[in-house]
């Protein structure tokens, strides 16, 4: 089959056939969307009269030696002439659960025809303007539709979503950088954010009502239903994030002067904002045997079959399934673990390099000997000296996600083997523990790499010894900690919002015609926005951080001899939230 390298989905059991090319019908049939006279089948091209497309123009892998390959009829694809709605209902087609379909316009993806937007409403156009679907081909359909979407919005969810936020996360940066900004820049963002959550959910709701009241209706009942529910949710988001601003004023004013102090460092050393950049792109370098190995290992798999009646004449559908031997399923589990371990381990190395950096800064009497030099130095020595401790720390956190996934798994087969109420309790009480356990460990990490940055100490001593001075620390460090990084996470609200409500009206105005719901791709661009503006907005995090136990650490080493590297403007900042 390697001459007919794509499948052509046939049926919403998710089987197919390998064609040569997938079928594109611009300019060849009237509607440049579909030929409903012409049905791919397992065995083959079938057509009936009336049909546009010849029938070398679908060429469709060899199955006639299979038992399983069921052929077209007009009693099993056509029951009642050219009557369409007869034939969405007969068991050739069985309204997407046969082992036929119609011919419609598609495009490649991942070695998969997908049908486009345009063509699946033609082909639902034609055949069936009023049945009702049943829960599975709903489902399937919502996936369809969202893929579908995703697809047609592509070039916009990737420019906004990497290419915009990145833009706007690194202008957010550039204006925490500068002091005098600073303030203003977080309550502007503070505010801002509110507004884009409530104009956008205000602007989503009149687009709603345009919607509704558009006559003949150019949108769906649920296209329309879904975006009135997300304005909703949009506006009441606005209004608890106002209420919240209200009751935190003066902590989130406290925490200014910390971000501040951070904004200082990193304004010292500008080369620092470029470490995310750097932990992106070993990532992704590891990603690339990473998806060949797995690639592979899904190779290795054996092909059953399961049979479907079509409750006609006996008839049965045969779908290809994988099954995978113990091997190779220990195979797929070790490369999960290497997944987990090398994400943790470049997030370490990325968690070592700004916490080397901002503690050098710290430590610093002369601030202006600090510059983006200190970044390369901090590189080095992490590559030099703590790259052990980096792996250590990460292969301890992967250890307990693979334990959480392993656990995951088996919740799935006791839900496949029937009712346990006990059993699924018992294990959901499990995997909350481990979720607890997980993110102490990442706190416990994170602040061992800072002791580490700070002494040069290894892991093991390092983490003890952050767990002791967070021990006597508590209230200072915990308060001060957690109230800045609510003001982090307003940033990276305000950057994603700001995407996102810019990406929706772009689109809508685009290409707002050409997608069942511009919600899909929406939510898209908001998840990856914020995981942008994550990546970058972690370096305060993780300077603020630094900055507190270096301060922490600073005074129970040299308050007694007065040599202290505290600066009064980060005394009075502490000093202040401890009053």
């Amino acid at each position: 089959m390697t001459d007919f390298p794509y499948l052509f989905y046939i049926n919403n059991f998710g089987g197919g056939v390998c064609v040569r090319k997938c079928p594109s019908l611009v300019n060849v049939t009237r509607d440049n969307l579909t030929d409903v006279r012409t049905l791919i089948t397992y065995a083959g091209i079938w057509q009936t009269e009336g049909h546009e497309l010849p029938e070398s123009f679908i060429q469709v892998g060899d199955y006639m030696g299979s038992p399983d390959a069921l052929e077209c009829s007009d009693r099993l694809c056509y029951p009642n002439g050219t009557d369409l709605e007869a034939s969405w209902r007969s068991a050739g087609v069985n309204e997407g659960f046969g082992f036929a379909f119609y011919a419609a316009d598609s495009y490649p993806l991942l070695w998969r025809c997908i049908l486009t937007t345009e063509a699946t409403s033609r082909v639902r156009e034609l055949v069936r303007d009023n049945s009702t679907l049943t829960a599975a081909e709903a489902g399937h359909n919502f996936w369809n539709d969202l893929y579908a979407d995703i697809w047609t919005a592509r070039w916009h969810v990737l420019g906004f979503g990497f290419a915009v936020s990145l833009l706007v996360s690194f202008g957010y940066i550039f204006i925490l950088r500068i002091p005098l900004l600073l303030s203003f820049a977080v309550w502007s963002s503070i505010f801002i954010t509110i507004g884009l959550f409530v104009g956008s959910g205000i602007y989503a709701f009149q687009t709603a009502l345009e919607w509704d009241s558009q006559d003949p209706p150019t949108r769906g009942s649920t296209s329309i239903n879904a975006l009135r529910i997300c304005s909703f949710i949009l506006i009441g988001l606005g209004v608890f994030l106002f209420l919240l601003a209200c009751c935190l004023r003066r902590q989130i004013q406290l925490a200014i002067g910390c971000v501040r102090q951070a904004g200082r460092a990193i304004h010292r050393m500008p080369g620092i904002v470029f470490v995310p950049v750097l932990q992106g792109a070993g990532l992704c370098a590891f990603m690339i045997p990473f998806t060949f190995y797995a690639v592979y290992l899904a190779s290795l798999g054996k092909i059953s079959t399961t049979d479907f009646p079509l409750n006609f004449d006996g008839l049965e559908i045969a779908i290809r399934t994988w099954d995978f031997d113990e091997f190779v399923e220990r195979c797929g589990w070790y490369l999960l673990f290497c997944l987990f371990w090398t994400g943790n381990f470049i997030v370490a190395v990325g968690d070592m390099v700004i916490a080397m950096s901002v503690a050098k800064w710290y430590f610093t009497r002369e601030k202006k000997r600090i510059n983006s030099c200190t970044v390369i130095g901090s590189i080095r020595d992490t590559f030099f000296y703590h790259l052990g401790t980096c792996a250590f720390g990460s292969l301890i956190l992967a250890i307990v996600q693979i334990i959480r996934a392993i656990l995951s798994r088996v919740q799935k087969k006791i839900k496949e083997m029937g009712k346990n109420g006990f059993a699924d309790a018992l294990l959901c009480c499990c995997q909350c523990c481990l979720w607890c356990f997980e993110k102490c460990i990442k706190f416990l990490n994170k602040n061992a790499y800072i002791q580490t940055a700070i002494f040069g100490t290894p892991f093991c001593k390092s983490a003890r010894e952050a767990f002791f001075l967070i021990l006597r620390n508590a209230g200072r460090i915990g308060a001060i900690t957690y109230v800045s990084g609510a003001v982090l996470i307003i940033g990276k609200l305000f950057i994603s919002a700001a995407t996102t409500s810019l990406s929706f009206m772009v689109m809508n105005e685009m290409i707002g015609d050409e997608v069942f719901s511009l919600a899909g791709p929406t939510i898209i661009v908001f998840i990856i926005s914020y995981f942008v503006s994550d990546m970058f907005l972690d370096i305060f995090d993780m300077g603020i951080t630094t900055i507190l136990q270096c301060f922490v650490a600073d005074e129970e080493m040299f308050e007694d001899t007065g040599a202290c590297f505290a600066e009064g403007r980060l005394r009075k900042y502490i000093d202040e939230y401890d009053s």
